[in-house]
């Protein structure tokens, strides 16, 4: 990924928070900072990226470590370790101070395909933000796909897709090259490769520009220029991050964002959808999303819905038309009980150098099943050949090992077991090292005869 690339990545923190901000460039950075994505840029996968980072963060000014948890976040989430990229960057959302938190007397819980499906049949656009770190935000998009598809819903975009992979619609999949590290993720690879086997057009949008301003309009022209402006009745279902959605300016200042300016090119009003303002803590919180969950349990990602008019929840109904929910990502019972595994001191395999320690809890969220639709499979170090950190992936029988992987998992010390989460079919496991030296290969049959 070039570094300009990297800028736009992760320089946008404000596109994080629910709280008006200024623009954010380059020369926002400090020369440390500058560095590690220069660093960043030269390592060769994902698991170097972790250990760089694992040893940069310590020696970085205070005012730049918030960046770097972000960073050291996502790239956790891209190996597979969930909970410990919500625990690492507990980032929170700034709740106004004149919302109303809904009340068992007035709303109830409803299940948000249901909601969003029957809101989408009216239009045009439906938008979706996920946390870029948090892939629990990526279950709902891969669970709208089949229902928009058979709404009519036929182009799909995508913001971690670049538009390098002229290939992608043709090859079905996803590989590593395809579009920015978020893409790594296997939830996110998911997601793109079932929308090709269902017969959307996949779209790229996002814009390298380190400018708030020119980014929001960069995207809505793309996303005009490669959609409506071809294709005058499109209907488009668009997978972004954070506050692009909004179809009014307020989250990102006076900046007016992605969602608003398409609808001023298309005349089409969007259907947006936030995952992003009440989320999660680990450790858990007192805050209005553990209020939420716990007044409205369930199982699935919901809305809360009037119980007079029907209409969905918004906290910010200028901005967005609901907020999705997510149940807690490990289970309530897993949250409450903390994380009782020993530090890790995590090696530099190259160099021998201790780094940070590091507390890995082996137990991965329950949403991982989705909704019993994929499998556990016990793995363990012994795949590692002794070594470790090491990363085990499991890709479909039919992809070759660029395909991002249907689900992985990185082990931070030796002698450990967890599990993958795969659908019945065939797979081959592959570990491997910092090095990107394949340390074991098996092929897999999962719930097959």
């Amino acid at each position: 990924m070039p570094v300009r690339a990297l800028f736009r990545t992760f320089s946008i923190v404000a596109c994080m928070i629910a709280a008006p901000i200024p623009a954010v460039h380059a020369q926002d950075f400090s020369a440390a900072a500058i560095e590690m994505f220069h660093g960043l840029k030269q390592q060769p996968n994902d698991l170097a990226r972790y250990v760089y980072l694992v040893k940069t963060m310590q020696t970085l000014p205070a005012a730049d470590r918030p960046l770097a948890m972000q960073m050291f976040a996502s790239v956790e989430n891209e190996l597979g370790l969930y909970n410990e990229a919500l625990r690492d960057f507990p980032l929170k959302s700034h709740v106004a101070a004149d919302t109303t938190i809904p009340t068992e007397a007035q709303w109830k819980a409803a299940d948000a395909v249901d909601v969003i499906v029957r809101q989408a049949a009216d239009h045009h656009i439906v938008l979706i933000n996920e946390a870029h770190h948090d892939a629990h935000t990526r279950q709902l998009t891969l669970a709208l796909l089949p229902r928009l598809h058979a709404l009519g819903f036929n182009y799909f975009a995508a913001e971690a897709l670049l538009d390098e992979d002229a290939r992608l619609m043709h090859r079905g999949y996803p590989t590593r090259t395809s579009g920015s590290d978020y893409l790594h993720e296997p939830s996110y690879g998911e997601i793109v490769r079932t929308a090709i086997k269902l017969g959307f057009k996949i779209v790229s949008y996002d814009v390298d520009s380190r400018d708030m301003s020119e980014r929001e309009t960069g995207q809505a022209k793309n996303l005009y220029e490669k959609v409506f402006a071809k294709d005058p009745d499109a209907r488009l279902f668009v997978h972004a991050g954070y506050a692009h959605i909004d179809k009014a300016k307020g989250r990102l200042g006076n900046i007016m964002p992605m969602a608003m300016q398409l609808q001023q090119m298309t005349d089409f009003e969007p259907l947006s959808i936030d995952q992003t303002q009440f989320r999660e803590q680990i450790p858990a919180e007192p805050d209005a999303y553990s209020e939420l969950v716990k007044n409205f349990p369930s199982r699935e990602p919901f809305v809360l819905v009037n119980r007079i008019t029907g209409k969905p929840w918004s906290s910010h109904p200028k901005q967005y038309d609901m907020n999705v929910l997510l149940p807690p990502a490990a289970g309530q019972r897993a949250l409450e009980s903390g994380y009782t595994q020993p530090s890790t001191i995590v090696h530099d395999m190259v160099r021998n150098q201790s780094m940070l320690a590091h507390f890995v809890n082996t137990q991965r969220p329950e949403w991982l099943t989705l909704h019993d639709e994929r499998i556990p499979y016990e793995i363990s170090t012994t795949l590692c050949r002794v070594t470790t950190p090491c990363v085990v992936d499991a890709h479909y029988i039919v992809e070759n090992d660029e395909a991002i992987a249907a689900d992985r998992y990185a082990f931070m010390q030796g002698d450990t077991i967890s599990k993958l989460y795969l659908r019945p079919g065939r797979y081959r496991l592959r570990a491997w090292d910092i090095r990107d030296k394949t340390l074991s290969e098996r092929i897999i049959s999962i719930g097959q005869q």
